[in-house]
């Protein structure tokens, strides 16, 4: 498992970035190192190991059925959309791992209302966040990273992990040979060679006797020899092409080997000499370009303050210069605006004239065509001719009414005289 590398707040790699371009003279210049680029992949690698101790597989990616992110998911810009919502699942799950309640992220949720929830849970565990939130709202990046790693440590904080010193298994030594380096002669070597070459020979001869004998005659035969070739017969030219023709085959090539640790040294040893010898050079070099650019920004600081007084009043001028073309530039902007007011206006104006001629054309139509007084007419006459027939139908009805009346009241006057006989008939029996 990887170990936790040394987190660094990207607040604090932008304030580098910051105080590496200096504003001023004198101020000390801090800039980011080379790896600083590189800081995110481990960061990313350490969030995935923490990842995997929260069991995120299991409670997280299973349950949402979600692919398990690369070793550098966050690192690299892949797909900003799909990264954006890993991101935000990913830091709400953290969160609630926490201790802390926070409600699922949803895929049409506002961007800006998550990222700033976060950012307030981060805070509320004391981490900072001295950096823009629209840093987040790619999806990858070192401040989503460092977010995501903060979180993950928050969570395990919370469940009661802790790194342990990690434990190696013991293993049994073996006896290594060592192999013997065809360069480096020892006596010893030396001495099994000569002790094997005697037992050969003493493997060849077995009887000392005729040994005896034999290294006798070859000793006479030797000194016979010996006094034939007092006097040379050779040439001392072609003695010399001999032992040119000859003397490559003669040489013992000893063939070094490249991890050998004397060599290094050496080698070490030929390297620091040849630095030694360039930094002595290099150093003088760089000693007068220091003192020549020195030189040089002494003249341009004097040229500078010189060319500064020579043209103060040229300067004045210009400020007065730009103070009456901000002057011109504000009446244009406040004429441009009444005239655009003079404008609106003026289309109002002829909207409505506009209308007035169109109401006015209608009217004089109207005036001088006759079909208006032809349909009154029209109208009138037949409003007499339905008073006509209303006066006859009321007059039919009223005399439907009166015979009705006339007739219920004969009707009545006989059924009176009808009842009045009887009684009177009555009272005479």
């Amino acid at each position: 498992m990887a170990a936790a590398a040394a987190v660094v707040t990207p607040s604090g790699l932008e304030d580098a970035v910051s105080r590496s371009h200096g504003e001023g003279a004198g101020e000390a210049v801090v800039e980011r190192g080379p790896g600083a680029a590189y800081h995110m992949f481990v960061v990313m690698e350490d969030l995935v190991e923490k990842l995997k101790l929260l069991r995120y597989e299991e409670e997280l990616l299973r349950r949402n059925n979600l692919k398990p992110p690369s070793r550098h998911y966050f690192a690299l810009p892949t797909n900003p959309g799909e990264q954006f919502y890993m991101f935000c699942t990913l830091a709400a799950w953290l969160i609630n791992k926490a201790g802390r309640h926070f409600e699922q992220p949803q895929e049409y949720d506002d961007p800006n209302a998550t990222i700033s929830n976060i950012l307030s849970e981060l805070r509320s565990f004391g981490r900072s966040a001295d950096f823009p939130p629209s840093k987040l709202k790619s999806g990858y990046g070192e401040h989503v990273c460092y977010v995501l790693d903060c979180l993950a440590e928050e969570a395990l904080k919370y469940i009661g992990f802790t790194w342990k010193r990690p434990t190696y298994p013991v293993e049994e030594l073996e006896e290594e040979t060592v192999p013997e380096d065809d360069a480096e002669l020892t006596l010893n070597k030396m001495d099994e060679e000569f002790v094997e070459e005697e037992t050969d020979n003493e493997e060849n001869f077995i009887d000392l006797n005729v040994l005896k004998a034999q290294t006798y005659r070859l000793d006479l035969n030797e000194s016979a020899k010996q006094e034939d070739i007092l006097e040379s017969t050779t040439d001392a030219a072609e003695w010399s092409l001999e032992v040119e023709r000859v003397l490559p085959q003669l040489k013992v090539t000893i063939r070094t080997d490249n991890k050998d640790w004397r060599i290094h040294v050496d080698q070490m040893h030929q390297h620091k000499s040849g630095i030694e010898s360039a930094l002595k050079e290099t150093k003088g070099f760089l000693d007068k370009l220091h003192n020549e650019i020195g030189r040089t920004l002494e003249k341009i600081g004097s040229r500078e303050k010189y060319i500064n007084s020579q043209l103060e009043h040229l300067v004045q001028e210009y400020r007065a210069a730009q103070a009456q073309l901000s002057e011109a530039r504000e009446r244009y902007q406040q004429g441009n605006g009444g005239v655009t007011e003079r404008t609106r206006l003026l289309s109002e104006v002829t909207e409505e004239l506009e209308k007035v001629k169109q109401e006015m054309e209608e009217k004089g139509s109207s005036m001088t065509d006759g079909a208006p007084l032809v349909k009154i007419k029209q109208s009138l006459t037949k409003l007499k001719q339905e008073t006509v027939q209303m006066d006859i139908r009321i007059g039919v009805v009223e005399h439907t009414l009166l015979q009705s009346q006339l007739k219920e009241k004969s009707n009545m006057t006989r059924d009176m005289h009808a009842t009045i006989i009887p009684e009177s008939e009555m009272g005479s029996y």
